[in-house]
């Protein structure tokens, strides 16, 4: 069987300190030309006059193929060349070396409302998007009703999609993209930004997609979706391909190599987290401790004290911390949403502390992330990975969880048990 995409030794460099202009006329090209040659003279003459340029390697070397039918996940960290790599096979920038070979329609969806005009309305941007990814115009006219259904926006089809609240514009953007029927989805981190109820109706989309014989390729930095969609999985690191194959021996990995342990009692910069949302409050710092030990145990309490930065005065529904076992399922989430009522932040610096009574979770370490969000679908910040929680035995040792053999820890929760979100003590502490 031929594969859907073949990917061999493909190669992306970036120079940088120059500025793409989008034209190749004669002008520019021969001003860039004349610019770099009198560059190499100064060089020759003057060797510490101009330091030379510098060139960043976004993708090196990278092959794999996936057959059709298959779901690949691409994991890594920002900058790690993900999203260069769906440019290149949406054919929206050329690789520098290497060869890629696709084989049928390709739909893509890489950022939030590409395609979109904000002046139109919904119903023109369908036709307008429709038209960009290579639909006809009586296709987007047959599809239309299941377009505007799937997307949930029938009572602002008439409305300027500059009016639309970010989860609006991807549920729109990704009906678009979905009934596009191609051969080849590729979707990067955009479902991020919907609500769980729109998440779990793309994932299933993707499902059928590719139970027709179809492929998909997801970016996610989310590893519930990657272990619960994806057949194999690529784990990129600065441009390389550092993992490929089984989806939880790589997650298992990827986690592995992106995770630091949270020392109890230190104050932790979360600025530079790996994140999404639309930042208008962030979380930038957080403080863990226990209120009898110097190490979290297996029934003990912990207490985490979060600082959030906002632009402006919100008010936020939920405000979670979550606990994750390594291959990626949700162990522990303590959500204000439960204590029904909301949060007024404000402007500038505040702190919020969360107490935990009884963790209940077996000796080991855990991902630790956090959410600020205001219902329906807006998210302000979404970290994922904030680093790892250690666990120790009600004697204070370290004890090594028991792995099977796909290297997962064996856990004493089921899954009626992970859905159900625990009870916290949260309040809001003075500035």
């Amino acid at each position: 069987m031929k594969s859907a995409i073949r990917i061999d030794n493909v190669t992306k460099c970036y120079r940088l300190g120059r500025q793409a202009t989008g034209r190749d006329n004669l002008s520019e090209n021969l001003s860039a030309t004349l610019r770099d040659s009198w560059r190499k003279v100064r060089r020759l003459l003057e060797p510490t006059a101009i330091t030379p340029e510098e060139s960043f390697w976004a993708l090196k070397d990278v092959s794999f193929e996936v057959a059709p039918g298959e779901v690949v996940g691409i994991v890594g960290k920002n900058g790690a060349g993900k999203s260069t790599l769906l440019k290149i096979l949406s054919r929206i920038t050329e690789p520098t070396s290497g060869q890629i070979d696709l084989r049928g329609r390709l739909g893509s969806l890489l950022e939030v409302g590409t395609g979109f005009h904000p002046e139109l309305s919904g119903r023109e941007n369908i036709y307008l998007n429709g038209s960009i990814l290579g639909m006809s115009r009586a296709e987007i006219r047959r599809k239309f009703d299941a377009i505007v259904a799937f997307s949930e926006t029938e009572q602002f089809l008439d409305t300027p999609v500059k009016r639309y609240s970010s989860g609006m514009y991807v549920r729109l953007a990704f009906a678009v993209a979905a009934h596009l029927d191609p051969e080849i989805l590729i979707v990067d981190e955009v479902l991020a930004v919907g609500d769980a109820a729109f998440q779990k109706k793309c994932l299933d989309k993707m499902r059928s997609v590719a139970q027709d014989g179809r492929t998909v390729l997801v970016v996610s930095h989310q590893t519930d979706v990657i272990l619960r969609l994806c057949h194999r999985v690529v784990h990129l690191e600065q441009g390389r391909v550092l993992g490929l194959g089984d989806p939880k021996s790589v997650m298992a990995n990827y986690l592995k190599e992106s995770n630091r342990t949270i020392p109890l009692g230190e104050r932790i910069n979360l600025t530079t987290a790996d994140r999404t949302g639309t930042g208008e409050l962030r979380f930038t710092a957080m403080t863990c401790q226990t209120s009898s030990m110097n190490w979290v145990t297996t029934h003990g309490d912990i207490t985490i004290d979060l600082e959030i930065v906002a632009q402006e005065d919100r008010t936020v529904d939920s405000i979670a911390i979550s606990l994750y076992h390594t291959s990626g399922i949700r162990l522990v989430h303590a959500d204000t949403i439960n204590l029904c009522r909301s949060w007024n932040i404000r402007k500038g610096y505040n702190s919020l502390q969360f107490h935990i009574n009884n963790l209940h979770l077996n000796p080991g370490q855990y991902q630790l992330g956090m959410h600020l969000s205001r219902r329906p679908h807006t998210v302000f910040d979404k970290i994922l990975n904030a680093g790892m929680i250690v666990v120790a035995g009600t004697g204070g040792e370290h004890i090594k969880p028991q792995a099977n053999n796909d290297g997962v820890v064996a856990c004493d929760y089921s899954i009626n048990e992970i859905e159900q979100p625990i009870i916290v003590q949260a309040e809001m502490l003075p500035t």
